[in-house]
């Protein structure tokens, strides 16, 4: 049988890598593109959290800069597919591969950004709460709001002409929104939680990693679809929790394959 230090593990990384598969929803989903910059989204969010920690700034100010940082690289992506009118995938492509020389720098040019010394959100949560829960609990504070913004978000005027334009671009346009707009909205946003998923895994870790991002998108793909499977679609509330526990359950089946010797 699995561990309880496994599970509960497996439970802390399940809720970020949740944040990760919202935002892949977003964009995935709620947009219809295919967006492949999150492989790289996700470790630029990672290293500005991660370098910022190291330069004795506020974890949640480091998290914030590393939701900045994915919303840039999500953008730039829109604004190659809308502007240049490169395909989505393509464009997804070419942004994950530059910003690899972009997180390069982020971390003063190493391959790897450890945070031992550095104070962090969870460290900063094993103060005020018991220690063997304090990850848990965070993981839970913060996946909760981010649960709360994109559905408000997603209820918004903003919000219902973001989801229009993943289903019908030529109504959209139509009706006098500027579907370019919107999707240069959609993948900004789905890309900073992506960055956001990055700076707490790199705060959870310990460290940043150069290489953390490969196969990121195939881990939020998963999530998104193991979740709407098992939980269900009827209602967006639904739809947002199912992705949740999607990741999470992605990581349990995880952890029981290693439990069962699997390298």
């Amino acid at each position: 049988m699995i561990t309880v230090g496994a599970l509960i593990g497996s439970i802390e990384l399940g809720m970020i890598y949740a944040i990760l598969a919202l935002g892949v929803f977003l964009s995935f989903r709620t947009l219809n593109t295919p967006d492949l910059t999150v492989d790289g989204s996700i470790v630029t969010g990672a290293a500005a959290s991660a370098m910022l920690c190291t330069l004795g700034v506020h974890p949640l100010l480091a998290l914030a800069a590393a939701f900045i940082g994915g919303a840039c690289a999500g953008a730039i992506t829109a604004l190659l597919n809308t502007k240049l009118k490169i395909q989505a995938l393509l464009a997804g492509i070419l942004v994950m591969l530059g910003v690899y020389s972009i997180n390069l720098r982020i971390m003063g040019g190493k391959a790897n950004l450890p945070l031992m010394k550095s104070e962090t959100l969870y460290t900063k949560a094993g103060e005020m709460f018991p220690a063997q829960y304090s990850k848990l609990i965070v993981g839970a504070i913060v996946l909760i709001v981010v649960i709360a913004i994109f559905f408000f978000f997603l209820k918004t005027r903003i919000g219902f002409a973001l989801r229009a334009t993943g289903d019908n671009e030529e109504m959209v346009r139509a009706a006098g929104i500027s579907s370019d707009n919107m999707k240069l909205l959609g993948l900004a946003v789905s890309n900073g939680f992506v960055g956001l998923a990055g700076g707490l895994l790199s705060q959870y870790q310990g460290y940043c990693d150069i290489g953390m991002g490969v196969g990121m998108v195939v881990i939020g793909l998963a999530s998104v679809i193991i979740g709407e499977v098992i939980f269900g679609t009827t209602s967006l509330l639904r739809r947002l929790i199912a992705v949740a526990l999607g990741a999470v359950v992605y990581r349990l089946i995880l952890a029981i394959a290693l439990n069962f010797g699997m390298q």
